[in-house]
């Protein structure tokens, strides 16, 4: 991770807003609530919203409120956003296959990569948990 962190062009882009301009992109339609944006990152509810702002102030992102949910917030990646994301992605991938990529075969890859969606779906799993015990009423 140290190696992979130093070679972050992190003169362009934090890992974090890296982070979050990745996960919009996965979305449908490059566009996500920001609910789900919190439950996808590795930082706090706060600070994905603080972080937001600061994409949405660059021109990286748009909000809008959701129309479903007059409460929501949907967050939507712009077309620099998506070229700045691309562009970063390139180097951070050459990164993760130059440190990674290359000591693991194919197989041990899809391995890592279902241990790894099995402990971030837990990890979520443990969060809704806690924030229902934490709920008032419950």
């Amino acid at each position: 991770m140290r190696a992979l962190a130093a070679e972050f062009p992190s003169e362009v882009i934090s890992l974090n807003e890296y982070d979050v301009l990745f996960n919009i992109t996965r979305a449908p339609g490059r566009r996500l609530r920001l609910k789900d944006l919190n439950r996808s990152v590795l930082i706090t509810q706060p600070s994905v919203s603080r972080l937001v702002d600061r994409l949405t102030a660059r021109g990286l992102v748009t909000k809008e409120h959701d129309p479903e949910d007059g409460r929501g917030t949907i967050v939507a990646i712009t077309e620099e956003g998506f070229a700045l994301f691309r562009r970063v992605a390139f180097t951070h991938v050459d990164a993760i296959t130059k440190h990674v990529g290359n000591s693991l075969d194919e197989e041990e890859l899809r391995t890592l990569t279902e241990l790894c969606d099995r402990l971030r779906l837990g990890v979520s799993e443990e969060q809704r948990a806690q924030r229902s015990d934490e709920s008032p009423g419950a």
